[in-house]
């Protein structure tokens, strides 16, 4: 009984707590850990210390990586105890999910050689070969839709996008650009783009009138993201898809004041949750690039569909 009162103690600390319940689930290195609760190495690592001593985790080494787990004698005595806590704690839900995105990452091996492979594309000189020539080619690919590009700014991404889509709807606040936009547009012959003047958060577009809604670099400047998402998910079609491309989460405060940026970015679990939370299902978020040149950014792409 001792031993179980002890437990309890080692377990009234809430860090302590999220911990052994995501090492009842899966083994973890401290580096998952502190990417999922989103704490520093010596907090987690004390911590884990404690649940080792009080035979709550057990830790077992691989190369040069350490995994913790959960494991103790009394850990079955506790077992409805913490199942409960899960139930009661509001950090739960969340980290489930970035333990499921961890997780993800760690099995996703391909990531890591086409990370490689896109570190030497364009060192090596070929003719007629660039990024610019690769996204043309890519966005033939795209079956015709309505796809609405909100806070597309003077629209370069929707020219691009007007090539093979059925119609473009361009969405920005700004009335310059809108007029910008829609100038250029008429300049070059598109006929199938049409810039409206309005907020990404209420964006002057139907219920369920696009197949296909685009944040690019635009969600970071919506006062609600959280709204701006639903109001996307609003606007699309049964089946219709998502694609948001903004910055991770980052610490470069000048961005405030130089970009206009409300948010400094978001993390991948912010906006799984966002897109769960506005009706989505099928999601994916991932981080798609990084900048070598400080304050290094890096883009997070998310996708997700509205169920039929």
């Amino acid at each position: 009984m001792a031993s179980v009162v002890k437990s309890l103690r080692a377990l009234s600390d809430p860090t302590r707590l999220r911990l052994l319940l995501l090492l009842m689930e899966e083994e973890l290195t401290v580096a998952e850990l502190q990417e999922i609760l989103g704490m520093g190495q010596s907090r987690i690592s004390a911590s884990l210390a404690l649940l080792k001593r009080e035979e709550l985790a057990s830790d077992r080494r691989v190369g040069k990586n350490i995994f913790y787990s959960g494991l103790g004698t009394t850990l079955g005595a506790l077992l409805p105890v913490l199942e409960a806590a899960r139930e009661e704690m509001p950090e739960a839900s969340r980290d489930q999910t970035a333990l499921a995105l961890a997780l993800r990452k760690r099995k996703d091996l391909a990531a890591g050689y086409f990370n490689k492979l896109a570190g030497k594309f364009g060192r090596t000189y070929i003719p007629g070969r660039s990024w610019q020539a690769l996204a043309h080619s890519l966005l033939r690919l795209l079956p015709p839709m309505v796809i609405a590009d909100l806070g597309a700014g003077e629209g370069t991404l929707s020219q691009l996008l007007a090539g093979s889509a059925e119609k473009i709807i361009a969405i920005d606040s700004s009335e310059k650009m809108v007029e910008f936009g829609t100038q250029l547009a008429r300049e070059h012959g598109v006929k199938n783009l049409e810039y409206r003047l309005g907020d990404i958060e209420t964006p002057p577009i139907a219920d369920a009138g696009v197949d296909l809604a685009l944040f690019s670099q635009a969600l970071h400047h919506a006062a609600s993201p959280q709204t701006a998402v639903s109001s996307a998910h609003r606007i699309l079609r049964p089946g219709g898809r998502i694609v948001i491309l903004d910055l991770a989460t980052h610490s470069y405060e000048q961005a405030r004041e130089l970009y206009a940026h409300i948010w400094l970015g978001f993390s991948e679990v912010e906006l799984h949750e966002m897109l769960t939370e506005a009706g989505f299902t099928q999601i994916d978020v991932r981080v798609v690039a990084r900048e070598k040149q400080a304050p290094n950014f890096q883009t997070i792409l998310a996708t997700a569909v509205k169920a039929t």
